[in-house]
């Protein structure tokens, strides 16, 4: 392992540890902490969904930050958004204040944990299995747009809007441990969406990898490259992959409406707000690649935008190839 990658490895491994120590030292000391908790130990049990955004605050939106600003490079959100939901689940989970049914609790780590190694594979596979090796290119196009307040603009529009977003579309989290209303056909639904969004996700983030895999080696090998990918999942949808996403945080979402909290919906709605917005940027992005603009058009056309669906008969056009 190259020493820059084990650097940002061991920064990866250090970064959570406030939070965590925070954690066993007072929200879970051990012991009788009903007959030795001190005022903030008590505190901390009274408010659990306060508490989680203070410690996202001080150790993601301020640590993160400030580590950003060190390395230059602010990879780790990107790396943690796999992992913070997670720990929000356990977290609200082993909270003294936490009451659940035993079959959804399960349920719902088993699920969580799957989401989770499978987006986190994906972003290891996506970065060659390096941490800390490039900006996503969203920020990359910020930085440029802010310039020189870059540095500051940045914990607002990389970290604190992040908090709004995990905390916002997690809180189904909350809710399967704030009841202990007995497992129903519902809570059976709400697994089965969740299920359908990883397997769906799963299957268009590697048929992406393949398609991006090929590309790179016929580029090697001084070879035409394909300007689009229409195979697989991406023949019926242009962004299966945000589909599945979509799918998994709504099937969540099942299980906090059926726990009485359908207030709870607009942390989903403002995911696929945020990921209508991404899907813009995305496909202005491809348009501007000289190499596969007509392919992309013929492609936008005859392909829906999000829900996978039958293609539309359109003529054909001949793709440029590079």
């Amino acid at each position: 392992m190259a020493g820059g990658n084990l650097k940002n490895l061991v920064v990866a491994l250090l970064v959570p540890l406030p939070s965590i120590f925070f954690y066993f030292s007072f929200v879970r000391p051990g012991g009788d902490a009903d007959a030795d908790a001190g005022p903030l130990t008590s505190w901390c049990a009274e408010h659990p969904l306060l508490l989680a955004n203070i410690l996202f605050f001080l150790n993601v939106n301020v640590l993160f930050w400030l580590v950003g600003l060190l390395l230059s490079n602010h990879w780790l959100i990107d790396l943690y958004w796999t992992v913070i939901p997670v720990m929000l689940l356990h977290y609200y989970r082993g909270h003294p204040a936490s009451v659940a049914d035993a079959a959804r609790s399960a349920v719902a780590v088993a699920l969580t944990w799957v989401w989770s190694a499978r987006l986190t594979h994906n972003y290891l596979r996506r970065e060659g299995w390096e941490f800390g090796k490039r900006d996503d290119w969203r920020f990359n196009e910020m930085r440029g747009q802010y310039g020189k307040t870059w540095w500051w603009m940045s914990f607002f529009t990389v970290y604190l809007s992040q908090q709004v977003f995990l905390i916002g579309i997690c809180l189904p989290m909350y809710a399967i441990y704030s009841s202990n209303q007995p497992w129903g056909i519902w809570d059976v639904m709400a697994t089965a969406t969740c299920i359908a969004g990883i397997v769906i996700a799963h299957f268009a983030d590697t048929q992406l990898h393949k398609f991006v895999t090929m590309n790179d080696k016929l580029k090697q090998l001084g070879e035409p490259t394909v300007p689009t990918l229409e195979d697989g999942l991406w023949r019926y949808s242009r962004h299966p992959n945000y589909f599945g996403e979509q799918l998994w945080w709504w099937g969540l979402y099942l299980f906090a409406w059926n726990l009485g909290q359908q207030w709870m919906f607009v942390g989903p709605l403002v995911n696929s707000m945020c990921l209508g917005y991404v899907t813009v940027l995305v496909e202005r992005r491809m348009l501007k690649q000289e190499h596969r603009a007509e392919a992309y058009k013929l492609y936008q056309r005859r392909t829906s935008v999000w829900i996978p669906w039958f293609r539309k008969s359109v003529p054909e056009l001949k793709q440029k190839e590079t």
